[in-house]
């Protein structure tokens, strides 16, 4: 069975201190290449990045704000929330 794995080119321009800053740094982790070190440091990085993203942090004091925001039968939420809990129920989350 033969390993598959399509490879993608990204290409990219940067100043000659950048590029040498890189080259060091590449060195010092022992990569062969920038190829590898950009890999790399993708592939290290990216998730932590994304998952960043995907979360809301909040102080034990904001969540129970959230909660008691939550709770109050008194507070409606507006039009535009109204349109943006649909918009979201539409693209599946």
């Amino acid at each position: 069975m033969s390993n598959s794995i399509t490879r993608e080119r990204i290409e990219m321009r940067v100043d000659n201190e950048t590029k040498r800053l890189a080259e060091r740094a590449a060195a010092a982790l022992g990569c062969a290449s920038l190829t590898e070190f950009i890999t790399r440091l993708i592939r290290e990085n990216a998730p932590e990045i994304l998952q960043n993203e995907a979360s809301v942090k909040l102080t034990n004091s904001q969540f129970d704000n959230f909660i008691s925001v939550c709770n109050d039968d008194t507070l409606k939420p507006s039009e535009k929330l109204i349109a943006a809990a649909k918009r979201l129920d539409k693209e599946g989350f």
